[in-house]
This record gives C-alpha cells, sequence and structure tokens, in this order.
C-alpha cells in the first residue's frame, strides 16, 4: 500500500483517521531522537529518513540518484510498518532490539528481515523506538550499510 504523496505532510493527511495518531506519533518519536545528518523526506511511498548525498555521494546501491536511506515508516491494511535498514545490516543491533523488545511490549515481536510490523497501534513500544533510532548515527549507518554492501557483492 504505497502512497503517491509528495510530502510527510500529504502521506498524513491522507490517513485513514484510525492511523493518524499512531503514525504521528511514530514519526514524532523518531524526529526527537533521529542524529544530526539525516533527512525525513517521502520515499517509496512511505515518510523516510535518509542520509543526503551531501553526507554520501553514492547514494543508495540499488538506485544511486536516491540517497541512502535509513529508515521509513508507513501505514498498511493490516498494520503499521517500521523499516529500519540498520537492524537488517547489523546483527549485533538486531539482537539487541529483539532481546529488548518483550521488555516493552505485551505482543509478540511480529518482524521480517528489517521490518517490524505493528498490528495493534496503541501498543507500539515508542520508548524502545526512541532508543533504537538513536542506536545509529549517520556515520555508523553508512559504515553498517558499506559493510553489508561489500558483504554481498562478494
Amino acid at each position: 500500500m504505497q502512497s503517491k504523496a509528495n510530502t510527510v505532510q500529504e502521506y498524513l493527511d491522507e490517513l485513514p483517521e484510525e492511523r493518524k495518531v499512531p503514525v504521528s506519533r511514530l514519526r514524532e518519536t523518531i524526529l526527537a531522537n533521529l542524529p544530526a545528518g539525516y533527512e525525513e523526506g517521502m520515499g517509496y511511498g512511505m515518510i523516510s529518513y535518509v542520509v543526503p548525498h551531501s553526507l554520501y555521494t553514492p547514494g543508495y546501491h540499488c538506485n544511486p540518484k536516491l540517497p541512502l536511506p535509513c529508515i521509513s515508516i508507513g501505514a498498511q491494511k493490516n498494520f503499521i510498518a517500521m523499516h529500519h535498514m540498520g537492524l537488517y545490516a547489523s546483527p549485533a543491533l538486531l539482537e539487541w532490539f529483539t532481546n529488548e523488545y518483550p521488555k516493552h511490549s505485551k505482543q509478540k515481536l511480529d518482524m521480517g528481515k528489517g521490518c517490524i510490523r505493528f498490528k495493534k497501534p496503541d501498543q507500539i513500544p515508542y520508548a524502545l523506538i526512541g532508543e533504537l533510532i538513536q542506536k545509529v548515527p549517520v556515520k555508523k549507518w553508512i559504515e553498517q550499510y558499506e559493510e553489508a554492501f561489500r558483504k554481498g557483492k562478494k
């Protein structure tokens, strides 16, 4: 369920009423904890947080014209999704997150490689998300990304 919105505000405005508050709160949590250097915008039909070309000129290997993505959030039909590429690229970060999650939520962690699905929006662990966001400054994300990408090229 990708949006065609061009701006974050357009995206938020088009959300169904029951999704506006949790997605907005998730966005606020990310913005309050986002390390310096990331930029907010739209990517792949979701609200995204990226490393701009001014800080990482190669861009995203899948499409170098795009900035390097790190985090995206979006409302899907049956859940709210948060994609965090750092969880996919860093086994240590993933281990930390999966160990911490049960301390912050009664819901079982529903997760793919780097996608966390929140089926009960009233039970999103915002404090934990804030901690997660703080753990990946831009420089660290670029290092993790390059390391993961080099491994994939071998």
